[in-house]
């Protein structure tokens, strides 16, 4: 039993970042009904271009490293906006997404051709750090990217519920004519929506590091992979099951990775998707018609 409690503790902290990942897909597709599937790889991409910083600043701290992962995350946002969305119809269902699709693959071959695909190493903070209570102990370095994370979840539902660029952002999602008709610019809502998922992708994308240690350009399949499973388990645009599903979907796979190795642990989270699919197809909080 504790080594079940350690390992699913330890899979929540860490599914926090799942569901920063989530969110990004979630907010993206309820805000103009489109995946973006380069997402993570914008993601990776925002946390790699934080090692930038420990070029130019000789032992900088490890916070300058995720401050400097966070704001190219959200310059990444807004280059994939103008790239896959701004200039293509929208009426078209299949351009905007494979344009998407395109730019994943460009961001990776420009990771691996930077990096001439090896590894990164990740600055960490508090990795050192063990919080016991009897036998059962705490990661620091699992509770800070939990802190974190939690601290940017709350931040993006204060902005869109409590400031006017969240009322523009929820007029454009539930009406865009009607919103444009008020006076509210879409394209503009739209690029700042698309610089805000940026912004979480590039953090989450350094707390990933962090917490692993390491950066790969192979992050970025399985990232997408996981984010889009978080979006649909949660509901299709539903930030809150974005944020729960993300804590079940890293509780769970940390599970069977536990207790049954990591080559068996994707399709366990896979099966639970399925089962999501056929016993509960709108997910934890269906959208509302």
């Amino acid at each position: 039993m504790l080594d079940f409690l350690q390992t699913l503790s330890d899979g929540v902290l860490f599914g926090a970042i799942y569901a920063l990942i989530g969110i990004g897909f979630t907010l993206v597709f309820g805000v103009m009904h489109k995946i973006n599937m380069a997402y993570a790889a914008a993601s990776v991409g925002g946390a790699y271009a934080g090692l930038l910083v420990l070029k130019a600043v000789a032992a900088a701290p490890a916070w300058m490293v995720f401050f400097g992962a966070f704001l190219a995350g959200g310059m990444l946002g807004w280059l994939v906006y103008v790239t896959c969305f701004h200039f293509i119809p929208l009426s078209s269902p299949l351009a905007p997404l494979m344009s998407t699709v395109g730019m994943l693959l460009l961001i990776d071959e420009v990771i691996v051709h930077l990096t001439a695909g090896m590894p990164q190493n990740y600055p960490a903070m508090f990795d050192d750090v063990m919080l016991r209570f009897g036998e059962f102990t705490l990661r620091g370095d699992l509770l800070l990217v939990f802190g974190i994370s939690v601290l940017a979840m709350i931040g993006l539902l204060a902005l869109l519920y409590r400031s006017r660029l969240g009322l523009a952002t929820r007029a454009v999602a539930q009406q865009p004519t009607a919103a444009q008709l008020c006076g509210i610019r879409v394209t503009r809502v739209n690029a700042l929506t698309f610089v805000i998922t940026g912004l979480l992708g590039g953090l989450a994308g350094a707390l990933i590091g962090a917490s692993v240690g390491a950066l790969s350009p192979l992050l970025t399949t399985p990232l997408t992979v996981k984010g889009l499973i978080v979006t649909v388990i949660g509901g299709l645009g539903s930030i809150p099951g974005a944020i729960v599903a993300g804590l079940l979907v890293g509780g769970f796979e940390n599970l069977f990775q536990q207790f049954r190795g990591v080559t068996e642990r994707d399709m366990y989270v896979m099966l639970l998707l399925f089962a999501f699919l056929v016993f509960r197809p709108g997910g934890l909080f269906p959208a509302k018609s």
